[in-house]
């Protein structure tokens, strides 16, 4: 049903990838995922949850967000919800507003992200993504690109992954999903292998995706031994693995107009802890 969702968790924190990363930030972590990825670090979200209303999804986010209402830095007016039609900036007639810092006037903090799992294998995450782009949030949400994302709410940031030869799961991209990108979304490939980073490049310059929107080259954090779910696909074997440092030397090397990114979360907390 298009009013219920199975939730594994809805937590706040701060964004940890993508060009909002540092941002404050309300997960949603939904169940269920149809990938098996290497280098997947939430395979608990495979099975775990509960099924939750939309209206308590949304109860649960407006109560996280509420601290942030009506505060901004250096005494500026925060950016209150946009009004009902999600108008961004637009101000109420009876009053001005300032935005944050740094921000465009359409962000309005914290940022709400859905993620998994696979969120969108769920037919509820499309409604509610556009109730709460409704309510006045920025909304982000991570699918691995294996899932169409047409249906979404064109407000919707969608930060789309392009699975590369480690994840296992290279030929379950959907290539027909890049059509619908616009320049308010990413596209992101996670890199664990000189492998991977050669199939994205050829793959930035294919499709000219830079063009299109931001491109992320966000390196594999290697999983501790307790976070190897047993299904999930093995690295192909005679891959190379490379390391950030190589990484970062390569992007730089060929010049390549991507943004390297690393899993800012798991710098700040233990890689392996949840509702961070």
């Amino acid at each position: 049903m298009n009013n219920t969702l199975v939730v594994n968790e809805i937590y706040l924190s701060i964004q940890g990838e993508s060009t909002f990363a540092g941002l404050p930030c309300v997960f949603v972590r939904l169940t269920a995922c149809n990938l098996r990825c290497s280098y997947c670090d939430t395979a608990y979200a495979f099975s775990e949850g509960k099924k939750m209303s939309l209206g308590e999804i949304r109860e649960r986010i407006a109560e996280l967000a509420k601290p942030f209402v009506g505060r901004a830095k250096d005494g500026a007016a925060c950016v209150p919800p946009l009004n009902r039609q999600g108008s961004a900036g637009v101000p109420p007639a009876h009053g001005r507003t300032a935005q944050t810092p740094d921000l465009p006037s359409s962000i309005r903090l914290p940022l709400v992200e859905l993620t998994g799992g696979e969120p969108l294998l769920q037919p509820g995450a499309v409604p509610l993504t556009k109730s709460l782009c409704d309510d006045g949030f920025t909304v982000l949400i991570e699918t691995s690109g294996a899932v169409d994302i047409a249906p979404l709410d064109p407000r919707v940031r969608r930060i789309m992954d392009l699975k590369c030869p480690s994840s296992g799961e290279v030929e379950r991209n959907r290539w027909e999903n890049l059509p619908h990108l616009t320049s308010t979304d990413e596209i992101k490939f996670v890199i664990g292998t000189q492998e991977d980073y050669e199939w994205a490049a050829t793959q930035l310059a294919k499709f000219n995706l830079a063009a299109i929107c931001p491109v992320l080259f966000s390196w594999v954090t290697p999983l501790k031994p307790h976070q190897q779910d047993k299904s999930l696909k093995k690295v192909p074997a005679g891959q190379k693995p490379i390391s950030r440092l190589e990484l970062v030397e390569k992007i730089i090397a060929d010049a390549l107009p991507v943004r390297f990114q690393l899993q800012m979360h798991k710098f700040i907390w233990k890689p392996d802890e949840r509702g961070v």
